[in-house]
């Protein structure tokens, strides 16, 4: 049985590999269709020539990096290499948390190597080629540093907690599991700007202006309680723009990036803050983490039915069971429920995206909106008529077009 279930785990990676490629392969080939006359104005030659090209390259080295994981991974369950570091977990302590911890931070440090030399390549060459990086080498050291570190800590605090849980619940742990995680979530959301923001960027409000007054101006007309209005300093690393509501409660804040508000006038960037505010009151963020608690929920579930079982272990190859290696094997046998959920969540989110949109449409105005969703597209070199399956598979926002469709109806 374990075999059989081993063999269904490396078939359903091979499928999904296959899908995601050929949905890259029908989405790159969207860039030889002529553009709708809605967005013929957005790209010169040139620029349409260059987008194209980045387009090209980003599916180069993805299809390369992709190839190697794959192998990669199915050589690892396949040759039994997770039961080969659990036994060294195993050596190096009999304490079940100890012995999680190890094994998630050798897998964890291993998958980081590997997959550095990808992000190198993609950071300071094919982003640095299209104009798009601004990350030097002493910052990329320091975001992996500090990323491991939280690693370390953060992620290390929640494996250790959950295998004592594990360990002193048994089968029943699940639900203890489900709320601390949940709990977690909740507080990560809800303190994110303040606590985890400031690792990596710097932080500034909003300076006083003609742009702020107008952003205060708008919360007042519909009644936002706007808190902080924040300046991330995303120039740092990349040229594109962006901005996020972030926080629940009392805890709400908008972020800006600073190319934002370099690339865009007042009246586009306020409109972008206006859909921001519409996700607010929408309660969109609200339904989003609810939904996320819930299929959290059903998850551990499964999970704390499954744990106990020796078929968990079995499936890598080990004899005795383990918190960490029935977690491994529930996440690859959960893998196939979790491309639905991630589907009906991208469903969702663009049904949200459709809302918000509206929202800045009826509360302030629709010139600005898709003026400001054309720069940011063009400021990303986006492919302006993506292919419906990628879409569908792939987008948590509709395209530019639909937006745009939708707005000025």
């Amino acid at each position: 049985m374990a075999q059989f279930i081993l063999y269904v785990i490396i078939g359903f990676i091979l499928f999904e590999f296959l899908l995601s490629k050929v949905l890259s392969y029908l989405n790159l080939q969207t860039w030889n269709k002529p553009l709708p006359a809605e967005v013929k104005d957005l790209y010169d030659v040139k620029k349409y020539a260059e987008a194209k090209d980045y387009a090209f390259a980003n599916y180069k080295v993805g299809l390369v990096t992709s190839v190697i994981m794959l192998a990669i991974t199915i050589s690892v369950l396949w040759f039994k290499g997770f039961e080969g570091v659990d036994e060294l977990a195993h050596q190096i302590s009999p304490s079940p948390i100890v012995q999680a911890l190890v094994f998630f931070g050798f897998v964890g440090l291993c998958s980081s190597l590997i997959g550095l030399p990808f992000e190198i390549y993609d950071t300071f060459w094919i982003e640095e080629k299209f104009g798009f990086n601004k990350t030097t080498p002493a910052v990329f050291v320091m975001d992996k540093l500090k990323g491991l570190l939280l690693g370390v800590v953060v992620g290390g605090g929640i494996i250790a907690l959950l295998t004592f849980l594990f360990v002193l619940l048994g089968d029943k742990f699940w639900l203890a599991a489900w709320a601390v995680v949940a709990l977690i979530s909740i507080f990560a959301n809800t303190f994110y700007v303040n606590l985890f923001v400031p690792i990596y960027n710097k932080l500034t409000p909003l300076e006083s202006g003609e742009l702020r007054e107008s952003i205060e101006k708008y919360a007042a007309t519909v009644q936002f309680p706007l808190n902080n209005i924040m300046v991330i300093d995303g120039s740092k690393r990349s040229t594109k723009a962006n901005a996020f509501f972030s926080g629940m409660g009392s805890k709400k804040s908008i972020v800006l990036y600073d190319n934002l508000i370099k690339d865009m006038n007042t009246q586009e960037i306020t409109a972008v803050l206006a859909h921001e505010v519409g996700h607010y009151k929408k309660k969109h963020v609200l339904q989003s983490m609810v939904i996320s608690v819930a299929q959290m929920c059903i998850m551990f579930f499964i999970f704390g039915w499954l744990a106990g079982n020796p078929l968990m272990a079995e499936v890598l190859g080990a004899k005795q069971n383990s918190f960490h290696l029935s977690l491994v094997t529930f996440s690859l046998l959960y893998s196939p429920i979790s491309i639905i959920t991630g589907l009906l969540m991208n469903v969702f989110s663009r049904k949200n995206e459709y809302e918000a949109d509206t929202f800045a449409k009826e509360t302030y105005a629709v010139e600005p909106m898709v003026t400001a969703l054309k720069k940011l597209s063009v400021n990303h070199l986006s492919n302006l008529q993506p292919h419906p399956a990628f879409v569908f598979f792939n987008y948590s926002h509709p395209t530019l077009l639909q937006r745009m469709r939708n707005l000025t109806a």
